[in-house]
């Protein structure tokens, strides 16, 4: 399988160019989501903000991917920028899914950021 050869870089681009031009791909979604989940350790911030935005963009919910980055976005909290974390709060809100623990980080940090 290709994406086993993906990058964490090439992962959040694939899915980001998919949401950039409106097209969904449910299956490669599906799949996408499942080899992320294995290599969130390799993502940085903002491969993990454009990797969420994308889902939200094209309404692609993935429930166990949104909750495992949403523990890697608190380890990464102070190296998202503001846009990143506009982008994530708006994905998670766009797909209802529920990040408490996500949610009071970003909180905690917009206040420094104001």
């Amino acid at each position: 399988e290709k994406l086993d050869t993906f990058s964490s870089q090439e992962i959040a681009n694939t899915v980001w160019a998919y949401a950039k031009v409106g097209h969904p791909a449910p299956k490669l979604f599906d799949a996408i989501s499942k080899k992320a989940i294995e290599r969130l350790n390799t993502f940085n911030s903002q491969e993990l903000v454009n990797t969420v935005w994308a889902y939200a963009r094209l309404g692609h919910s993935a429930p166990e991917l949104f909750d495992a980055i949403s523990q890697k976005m608190i380890e990464k909290i102070n190296t998202i920028n503001k846009q990143g974390i506009a982008n994530t709060v708006w994905a998670y809100a766009k797909l209802g899914h529920s990040a408490p623990e996500l949610f009071d980080a970003i909180s905690h940090i917009a206040i420094k950021k104001l």
